[in-house]
């Protein structure tokens, strides 16, 4: 054919029944997909000593589902044109749902990364499939509903897989962590198809683009394993950190230059043109990035330095999804009201407040002073994906929206990916470095030391016990000092990013939704 307008563009929206139940089994289908890769990470102890290797083996359990999920999510595009968005989309799910029924069967770790590689493979598309489905299946007018009940699902599942990862992993054995995908997946998937399969867009035969294809790969791939064990292998004190650099910013280079070429791109960066495209992916990109980076922070921060178990770390946060739940959807139906840019400036202030709260925290802070900051927060979340995504899709034609949420979903994710590892390694370092300026203070010469040394002892302790135990508290001082560091300059990027917001064209009122894609 032609184009790849979608045939069922003369359709009208769903209504009534059929659109909620629709519009909940596209997003329960998101819901496992984003929690599957965050609810593993808790369990990677667990599964290691169950498979009898080491920890730093069982992170490639992480590291093999990042990496083709990452290659998979910008072929979004091509695929959907390809094959169709309803079919594609099914496709991904049944085979999600495959591919977590094989990785609760794995008896090896070897078997288990195999699995994984395919289980992140067939997700890649899941994500955009399902913006695109929601966005298929409102009125345009309710485009903002749509994005609003997406957003839910990918900002709480992240913060919900922890807790539930390490309660399975508790109560029950690694493998369900992967099982429970089936019953759900199967579930989206029929009810998914019994109300989508008559919505089917056009397809065209499309020429692959091998190049292109290998050259994202190719740097994808070297990036995301330097991400996933730069950490671990001190980073660019590593002769494989550095080589797995070289080739992704070579690979990068390249891709860019053979894809602004070709007629059939593999990924369609044209769509960097659009002003609203690119600044809402800059401003969604990096402030997810630096949200992802500190809820990775925080709850290590809390059971390794202030004593939280796993299970009250996981409930601290737990606010943040309450609140995003009950607000997202009055947003949603609100957000054709007003400016989309100023939602998200509101949203990228809170956080910033969050932020900055928790950069005051102390070793000693109360349970209350710790989930006071997570309630505010679910109000940032709220308003941070729905106005950010709209602004995203608008002024797109109906045939770009899987591209363009393959392309955004993909830098966001990577944009994840980096504000993890960066947080981590930063947090280290910070540390390390208050650690060194606090000890430079205990000597025979601070009273305050010598005081403290002396009552001590006084209590009964050795010499050594009064020296392990101040070097206890003073690791902990370190490691609370460093993760303010972390937590102050995030909420600063966050004050930063909102030039990036307001750098796009208004889209309120009757240019809220989406032009010309709103119902396909």
């Amino acid at each position: 054919m032609a184009n790849a307008v979608n045939a069922g563009a003369t359709l009208p929206p769903l209504q009534g029944a059929v659109l909620a139940i629709g519009a909940v089994s596209v997003s329960l289908a998101t819901f496992m997909n984003v929690l599957d890769s965050s609810i593993a990470n808790v369990a990677i102890p667990t599964i290691a000593g169950d498979l009898g290797v080491s920890a730093n083996q069982g992170t490639w359990v992480i590291t093999s589902f990042a990496v083709s999920n990452a290659i998979a999510i910008p072929l979004t595009g091509w695929l959907s044109q390809r094959f169709g968005q309803v079919r594609l989309f099914i496709t991904s799910t049944l085979l999600f749902v495959l591919a977590s029924f094989l990785c609760g069967t794995a008896l090896s770790i070897e078997m288990l990364i195999v699995f994984r590689i395919l289980q992140g493979a067939v997700a890649g598309p899941m994500i955009p499939m399902s913006q695109s489905l929601l966005l298929a299946s409102f009125p345009q007018a309710k485009a903002g509903t749509a994005m609003a009940l997406w957003s839910v699902t990918t900002l709480v599942a992240p913060v919900i897989g922890p807790i539930l990862g390490g309660w399975i992993s508790d109560n029950y054995s690694w493998p369900w962590i992967f099982y429970i995908n089936v019953p759900l997946g199967l579930l989206a998937t029929y009810s998914t198809w019994t109300i989508y399969k008559k919505r089917e867009t056009a397809t065209k035969k499309l020429p692959v683009d091998t190049v292109g294809l290998s050259l994202l790969v190719l740097w994808i791939a070297s990036l995301q394993i330097m991400l996933d064990k730069g950490r671990e292998l001190d980073w660019f004190n590593s002769g494989q950190i550095i080589t797995l650099s070289i080739i992704a910013v070579i690979g990068f280079v390249f891709f860019l230059i053979w894809e602004r070429h070709e007629k059939h791109p593999i990924v369609d960066l044209s769509l960097f043109r659009n002003r609203n495209f690119t600044g809402g992916v800059i401003a969604l990109s990096l402030g997810y990035g630096a949200f992802f980076g500190n809820i990775v922070i925080l709850p290590l921060w809390l059971q390794t330095q202030i004593a939280y178990t796993a299970t009250q770390a996981g409930l601290a946060m737990a606010p943040v999804g309450l609140f995003a739940i009950m607000l997202s959807p009055i947003v949603g139906r609100n957000i054709h009201r007003m400016d989309a840019r100023l939602l998200a400036t509101c949203g990228f202030l809170i956080f910033s407040l969050v932020l900055y709260m928790r950069s005051l925290f102390t070793s000693g802070v109360d349970n209350w002073n710790v989930v006071l900051p997570a309630y505010i927060q679910g109000f940032a979340m709220a308003v941070f994906f729905t106005p950010l995504t709209l602004l995203i899709m608008s002024g797109l034609k109906p045939e770009q929206i899987p591209a363009a949420s393959g392309l955004s979903n993909f830098v966001r994710v990577l944009c994840g990916g980096f504000g993890s590892s960066i947080a981590t390694t930063a947090w280290d370092s910070r540390s390390a470095l208050h650690h060194s300026q606090l000890m430079e203070h205990a000597n025979a010469y601070n009273p305050i030391y010598t005081d403290n040394m002396r009552n001590l002892q006084q209590l009964g302790l050795s010499s050594d016990q009064a020296n392990a135990m101040f070097e206890r508290t003073l690791s902990v001082q370190a490691s609370t000092l460093g993760a303010n560091d972390i937590f102050f300059f995030s909420s600063m990027m966050f004050l930063v990013l909102i030039f990036a917001i307001w750098g796009t064209k208004p889209i309120h009122g009757k240019h809220a939704p989406v032009d010309s894609g709103g119902a396909h």
